[in-house]
């Protein structure tokens, strides 16, 4: 609790910096509550004003966070304490990660000709050739590719958009449930996250519609393998979704198509559609590398000046190393038939675990992608009853907001004969919790 750290300070910026610091010392764990205010104030002797004024600056940088009547208590992933996975217990299999399979990766080989000596590129931030190849890549799915640009990663370049184009207590729609570093990205940003529902053809229209009534001024969303359900829009719901973002022609559509290559599913964007403002960002560590920290991005002409913009005050660019090593991955004739073989690789382990979870009456979501979503009533229960028989699964509680519980598979590395064994497990472990707890 709380009250076991002395928070201290006369000042607003005192009390929050103390804060902060017993949070990023550990002593104040997410959920623990801080103090009312006036009773806060009354401790150090300073007015309430004071104490609320400390507490907004820590809600804005997404440190803490006001419950209602539940008062204000520390973020579950804050700002100033990255949120990392629990650690795999020994002897168990990792189902859990979401990683590619290592044995279907390329062997990453930087370029034998080295940047010469030192020198900016801020000039020429991309590889000419690069672009090219980002753009041939692109235009074939429909993405209106005349504007690219590069980043260290999907969520570094999310991260750069959103803090140029909203400020805290903005609010952003989330799917839900979604990619939880992405919920702890908008958090920590200081923006509220409107959750909108999902099903297998990925965002739902009317949950997008109550969004957007309620004031969102972004919307982040995957196109196909959304993690952690798996699905991906048909044709009719992404012309359904255009045609509710076109009342909301100001809303900045965010398009992460993190598995692009391997998603096993065809891609209809919503950046052909004809909206005002958008983004579509693509990575390439699912099917070349984990280690390759990149993206490319085709943007809407605003949208484009103001990455670039900020991007130029602070990294200023992407190694040029690393966009030599990506093209000559995605160029590479033997990478590519290793990606294809990966595509088809995951959608067999994820069909096959699917199907055996459906003959013991399990039903599960996953229609692209490499992660399986399976709805169950007490997630504890199954995580930890999946444990005793040597796996170890994601709970659902860090991709939720209002959604139902469930667990999250990845299949990545999971053979489809080991398939029926998992799936036989779920049901004892499902049985066994309703023996418990009741049917």
């Amino acid at each position: 609790m709380a009250t076991q750290y002395g928070i201290a300070g006369t000042t607003a910026k005192g009390i929050a910096a103390s804060v902060e610091r017993g949070v990023a010392e550990g002593t104040l764990s997410p959920g623990a509550a801080l103090p009312p205010v006036r009773r806060l104030a009354d401790e150090l002797g300073v007015s309430a004003g004071t104490v609320a004024t400390a507490y907004k600056e820590l809600r804005q940088r997404g440190i803490v966070v006001t419950r209602g009547r539940g008062g204000t208590v520390v973020a579950a992933a804050p700002a100033v304490a990255s949120r990392r996975p629990p650690k795999v217990p020994a002897g168990l299999r990792d189902l859990a990660g979401g990683h590619p399979d290592p044995e279907l990766l390329p062997h990453l080989v930087p370029p034998s000709r080295l940047s010469p000596g030192a020198r900016s590129h801020r000039a020429t931030p991309r590889v000419a050739r690069l672009e090219d190849a980002v753009r041939d890549w692109l235009g074939p799915d429909g993405v209106p590719a005349g504007g690219v640009t590069f980043a260290h990663g999907a969520l570094d370049l999310i991260g750069r958009l959103l803090s140029v184009e909203l400020r805290p207590g903005d609010a952003v729609a989330m799917e839900d449930p979604g990619y939880h570093h992405l919920l702890d990205l908008v958090t920590a940003l200081g923006l509220r996250t409107v959750p909108v529902a999902v099903d297998e053809e990925g965002i739902r229209p009317d949950a997008l519609r109550s969004a957007l009534r309620a004031g969102v001024r972004a919307l982040v969303c995957s196109p196909r393998a959304q993690n952690p359900c798996g699905g991906y829009f048909s044709a009719e719901r992404r012309d359904a979704l255009v045609e509710v973002l076109q009342e909301e022609p100001e809303v900045l559509v965010v398009e992460n198509d993190h598995a692009s290559a391997v998603a096993g599913a065809p891609l209809h964007t919503l950046t052909s559609g004809g909206l005002t403002r958008w983004v579509h960002v693509r990575t390439v560590s699912k099917f070349l590398g984990t280690d390759l920290r990149w993206a490319a991005a085709a943007c809407d002409p605003v949208s484009l000046a103001r990455h670039d913009g900020r991007m130029l005050l602070t990294s200023g660019w992407v190694s040029h190393l690393l966009q030599e090593t990506v093209y000559g991955l995605m160029t590479d004739e033997g990478t590519r038939a290793l990606v294809a073989r990966a595509q088809e690789t995951y959608e067999l382990r994820r069909t096959t675990l699917v199907g055996e979870l459906a003959l013991r009456g399990i039903a599960a979501a996953g229609v692209s992608g490499m992660n399986v979503w399976v709805p169950v009533r007490d997630e504890s229960a199954v995580v930890n009853g999946l444990r005793s028989y040597g796996w170890w699964v994601a709970a659902g509680a860090r991709f939720r907001l209002l959604s139902g519980p469930g667990v999250r598979i990845s299949v990545a590395e999971l053979e489809p004969a080991d398939a029926a064994r998992l799936a036989s497990d779920f049901a004892a472990v499902l049985g066994e919790s309703e023996a418990t707890y009741g049917g």
